[in-house]
């Protein structure tokens, strides 16, 4: 498995497939062929279906700024290895000088094919939880050893430097009010939730009330294309910094305790991207909402100290009921459902975490076969709910009722 820091990214919103992974591809193309004077980018799948709502266009046209780009726009292409292709052409006087395809795989990620000097070098030696909870059962290490061991200490600033960015994304959402770009005329609700304290507040609707706010500040600036970081996408970029600032206001952990547990969300995180996917184009939602609930209890289990038996339950439980769940964006936008997903993702991650606490030592599912599970779920969903915005809700939905 690759480094936490390919997981762990800070970028511009609303989708790390379509803006952040096409942008990387691009800026590494027009890099390569400095002699060339235009481009031509070809969108496919996915990419050519939700591009315009995801600003895709936007992206390929920022990375070749000032020199000219046209974008071809096709959506019908089925023969293409990803869901998120992209063939990039570069031209000198009016003839084509190179060629590339490249493949936005989930959380801004990018694969050549047939490049492997492109690909970021491994650094974890095991690929599942097992072996994973094995050598640290072995050694007597927690998780955040086990990181610290195959990253070396300065993982340790870099994971303080995106813990910043989630703390400063969360405090930035609940400083606006008004409508999301787009069309759809959604409001911000992130401030709303944070001030409006209920009558007759218990100490669980409080609880749940903030945690919403944090996690709509977070997704509704994602939206507006503000900065965020890959937890592990954009699109559910909402859901870790809402349950883990709750708690850390709440309890009194330390930054340090809290990039440690970063630490531990991160190893699930790439576990699931290493046997199943990020890409809600590939997997659905559950892909993307459903490995952020499961990074997110991971990492709550390692705030409270927990053993490896029961965060690897959290994280198991987090991902179990977010299985089959669709991406279906109205409008190809990352609004509805996205921005609520995170808020229910968060509050389900603190659930997971307590029934870890009670249940671990009952449990009969690995998290290893939850997240198979999950990979042959998401292959399995028709094409219509997997980021098309042809399915489910975008289909359905109607302004007027």
């Amino acid at each position: 498995m690759k480094s936490l820091r390919e997981l762990y990214t800070i970028g511009r919103g609303p989708s790390s497939s379509h803006t952040i992974g096409p942008a990387r591809a691009c800026g590494l193309f027009r890099e390569e062929h400095p002699d060339a004077d235009s481009f031509q980018v070809t969108l496919y799948g996915s990419l050519a279906k939700t591009g315009r709502g995801h600003l895709t266009d936007v992206a390929v046209r920022d990375a070749f700024a000032p020199l000219d780009v046209e974008i071809v726009w096709d959506p019908d292409r089925a023969d293409i290895p990803h869901p998120n292709t992209m063939d990039l052409r570069a031209f000198r006087n009016g003839g084509e000088i190179a060629f590339m395809q490249a493949l936005s795989v989930g959380g801004g990620a990018i694969r050549i094919p047939g490049r492997p000097d492109t690909e970021k070098p491994e650094i974890y030696p095991h690929e599942s939880w097992a072996e994973i909870a094995d050598c640290c059962h072995a050694r007597r290490m927690r998780l955040t050893d086990y990181v610290e061991e195959r990253e070396g200490k300065d993982i340790w600033p870099y994971l303080f430097s995106i813990w910043s960015i989630m703390k400063k994304t969360v405090a930035d959402g609940l400083t606006h009010t008004g409508t999301l770009p787009g069309g759809l005329e959604v409001e911000r609700k992130a401030q709303h939730l944070y001030n409006q304290r209920h009558i007759d507040e218990s100490r669980e609707t409080r609880q749940n009330r903030l945690v919403c706010s944090y996690a709509f500040a977070v997704a509704e600036q994602n939206a507006s294309g503000g900065v965020i970081v890959t937890a592990p996408t954009c699109g559910s970029c909402g859901v870790m910094p809402a349950a883990l600032l709750y708690m850390q206001e709440d309890r009194g952990f330390s930054d340090e305790q809290m990039i440690r547990a970063l630490a531990a969300g991160g190893l699930v995180g790439d576990l699931i991207k290493r046997n199943a996917s990020i890409s809600g184009a590939e997997c659905g939602c559950q892909a993307e909402i459903g490995t952020a609930c499961s990074m997110t209890a991971a990492a709550l289990g390692e705030l409270f100290e927990m053993g490896l038996g029961q965060i690897e339950y959290a994280a198991e439980v987090a991902m179990e009921h977010h299985l089959g769940l669709t991406c279906d964006p109205i409008a190809g936008l990352v609004q509805i459902p996205c921005i609520e997903r995170n808020a229910v993702a968060a509050m389900r991650a603190i659930n997971a975490l307590s029934l870890a606490n009670f249940l671990s030592d009952s449990r009969k599912i690995s998290l290893d076969t939850v997240i198979h599970t999950m990979y042959e779920t998401g292959r399995d969903l028709n094409r219509l709910y997997r980021e098309t915005a042809e399915g489910g809700l975008a289909k359905n939905y109607r302004p007027d009722r």
